[in-house]
């Protein structure tokens, strides 16, 4: 039998990239050997998402992958970006990568934008969620038992409060009609706790809520747990 292609996920720590792996994962057409994920340096936190680096640590041990952190200055240029990101995947090409796996739903320029950088180092774009309707799929994933909270919120788009809410039946029923039940259209990112695609799930308090360049973010702080139960989000201080 030939040799499945190897691919690593783009790990944007939040519930789409998670979920983009559980199902490439199942369907076994790629041997997903890692996952890559972009890191704003001053700051140690995931890009975009806010989320600590230690928290992310734990997440990559309970994936049990490897993590290539491309690490970005801010302010990051787009040419900056650019060129530190080539780098990183050409490194993973050498090592006979060929695919990367996204959990994008259907921006349509995002994912143009994405195949243009792999094909100029030789890697094609993988999109496993495309154009799926996203009420189903949040549902999906929260039947599976994932877990998740809310990081970071677009206020022009959603209430501040959200932020540091766990992801739930509740809080989707809550939402705007206008805003996507994903946060596809950049109204709220998330972080993953739980779910099939970790090995067991993380305990997380939640800290401070701020707003940082138009955005607000909500500090999740990874907690020693008694057991599994702990994982569930903490009351808030």
């Amino acid at each position: 039998m030939a040799a499945r292609p190897k691919a690593v996920v783009a790990w944007s720590s939040g519930k789409d990239s998670a979920w983009a792996l559980h199902v490439s994962q199942r369907s076994e057409a790629f041997e997903v050997v890692g996952v890559l994920t972009t890191l704003t340096e001053p700051y140690e936190r995931v890009s975009m998402h806010g989320v600590r680096e230690e928290l992310l640590d734990l997440q990559l041990a309970a994936l049990g992958l490897p993590c290539t952190k491309v690490r970005i200055p801010s302010p990051c240029s787009n040419e900056a970006y650019q060129r530190q990101m080539a780098d990183a995947l050409a490194e993973l090409r050498a090592e006979g990568v060929s695919h990367v796996i996204f959990g994008d739903l259907f921006l349509q320029d995002i994912r143009a934008y994405r195949e243009t950088q792999l094909a100029s180092v030789g890697m094609q774009g993988v999109f496993p969620l495309w154009q799926r309707d996203t009420e189903e799929l949040v549902r999906e994933m929260l039947g599976s038992g994932l877990r998740a909270v809310i990081t970071c919120v677009d206020p022009r788009a959603l209430s501040q409060d959200f932020a540091g809410r766990l992801l739930d039946e509740a809080l989707l029923d809550e939402l705007p009609d206008a805003v996507d039940p994903c946060g596809e259209n950049g109204e709220f990112h998330s972080v993953v706790i739980a779910g099939p695609m970790l090995t067991s799930p993380i305990a997380v308090e939640v800290g401070d809520v701020v707003e940082r360049e138009g955005f607000v973010f909500a500090d999740v702080i990874p907690v020693e747990a008694p057991d599994a139960q702990a994982s569930l989000l903490g009351e808030r201080p």
